[in-house]
């Protein structure tokens, strides 16, 4: 089986199969072909970190991608990465568009060697000013639908990851099909009004054209002949860019779309309500495939859930390291619970430069945002309080889950040797990270940075 692996930046499950007024109406139609997995979740809800844990099947703090890829940080072992595992397995691996597990996915032929992929196919973007990009999108998208013609024409197996831009900030401006800002829908815990549904609009205007892209991929895949025998993954990295969303370990952060089809699947247009990770990916595709199972792998198979309906496990883990500054954090969530722990004890404040720039931010930070401290010990109960607004940690009642869930955490961390249990995680040597209490990722000031590189 050929393996096509479609991935968008920063969407979470913003989109349309999960119940959003998000203009992707093709990704709707290949869902009700697919799986829909409803409780699907990062294993980090950062870039770089979240995919490291798709493509390896290991936990950010074992596979060493502790912040992102294009500020220094790296995979301890390439060879584990997905990409590189499977040319072992007679599979051409492919690159074609955005990549965030090596250097900048700018500089995506560097990292195509270093990740270990037989062919990149990207294009050379025309411009590279981020509101452009959505059409570096668009030309990857047609090289890719080039190269399934020829894949047809020869018997190898491919492993292809086509990586789109959208729908990461800068939102494209563009003058055709503009979403119209008085009728969006806003992603669940942004402040309705005119500024953030402008904001909100644009980012329906990358959607739509990551759409286009999608629809482009997957009816070259059917055009070739390939559609019925390829496995098909849809996904993102995490949540959408805007405060307590990327970056915060909530399930606006954490939780991701998630769509599979398996081609030997008699049953498709199924929605998962079982919870599942990133993690389990890997091991997935190696048992739909044969391939063998590597020993580093610390997902679980979905196939006995995707065949036989059968949950694979009781809770997912997530961690946040670092992004543009230092904010150790884990979670631990099951059915009905979450529990979420900072561990950076000398600052109590959000790091503000981990939440991207946007109109979003700069609404709470004239309105409260600067003065506001973060809990450093968090419980929701979901099933009350799906929009986890509700810290219970501190109420009698709970003592017993709270420790049941403090247990379940500091298990999982012994299990996995996390290096935060022995105190600060240091950074590699030369990674560029902002101070915590930068306010701005981009800063041109050295001051608002703990290491700059010359």
């Amino acid at each position: 089986m050929n393996i096509l692996y479609i991935h968008t930046h920063d969407s979470g499950r913003f989109l349309k199969p999960y119940g959003y007024n998000v203009p992707t109406d093709y990704l709707l139609e290949f869902a009700k072909d697919a799986v829909v997995f409803r409780k699907a979740f990062c294993g980090a809800p950062t870039c770089s970190p979240s995919r490291s844990v798709l493509l390896t099947g290991m936990y950010a703090h074992n596979n060493g991608m502790l912040g992102l890829a294009h500020r220094g940080f790296k995979i301890n072992d390439y060879s584990k990465h997905l990409a590189s595992y499977l040319k072992n397995y007679d599979y051409e691996t492919v690159l074609s568009g955005v990549q965030h597990e090596a250097d900048s996915w700018l500089n995506y032929d560097k990292a195509a060697k270093v990740i270990g992929y037989s062919c990149d196919i990207t294009t050379v973007p025309e411009k590279d000013n981020e509101e452009e990009l959505v059409y570096w999108d668009r030309n990857n998208a047609a090289e890719t639908a080039e190269y399934f013609k020829k894949a047809a024409k020869t018997d190898k197996k491919f492993f292809m990851s086509f990586g789109m831009f959208s729908t990461h900030r800068k939102y494209p401006v563009i003058p055709e099909n503009n979403t119209d800002p008085d009728y969006v829908e806003l992603p669940p815990r942004t402040y309705d009004n005119e500024n953030n549904r402008a904001d909100t609009a644009r980012y329906m205007d990358s959607a739509r054209m990551a759409d286009d892209c999608i629809k482009t991929v997957i009816e070259a895949l059917k055009d070739a002949g390939l559609y019925e025998k390829t496995i098909i993954i849809f996904t993102t990295d995490h949540g959408v860019a805007n405060p307590f969303d990327k970056c915060f370990l909530n399930d606006s952060g954490i939780g991701v779309a998630l769509i599979i089809r398996d081609p030997n699947q008699k049953k498709q247009g199924r929605a998962i309500d079982a919870m599942v990770s990133h993690i389990d990916i890997f091991p997935t595709l190696c048992e739909l495939t044969g391939v063998e199972k590597p020993e580093w792998l610390q997902g679980k198979s979905l196939v006995p859930l995707l065949y036989e309906n059968k949950k694979v496990r009781e809770e997912i883990y997530a961690e946040i390291n670092y992004h543009t500054s230092y904010e150790p954090a884990r979670c631990v969530r099951n059915e009905r619970y979450k529990y979420i722990k900072y561990f950076d004890k000398t600052y109590d404040k959000y790091n503000y430069s981990n939440m991207d720039d946007s109109e979003v931010k700069g609404f709470l930070m004239k309105n409260g945002l600067l003065d506001m401290k973060k809990e450093m010990e968090i419980l929701y109960d979901l099933y009350f309080d799906p929009g986890e607004s509700n810290n219970v940690a501190g109420k009698a009642e709970y003592s017993e889950i709270l420790e049941e869930m403090r247990i379940k955490l500091q298990k999982w961390q012994k299990q996995t040797d996390d290096p935060v249990l022995e105190g600060r995680i240091k950074a590699p040597e030369g990674a560029k990270i902002n101070n915590k209490e930068c306010m701005s990722a981009g800063s041109k000031n050295k001051n608002d940075y703990e290491k700059f590189p010359d």
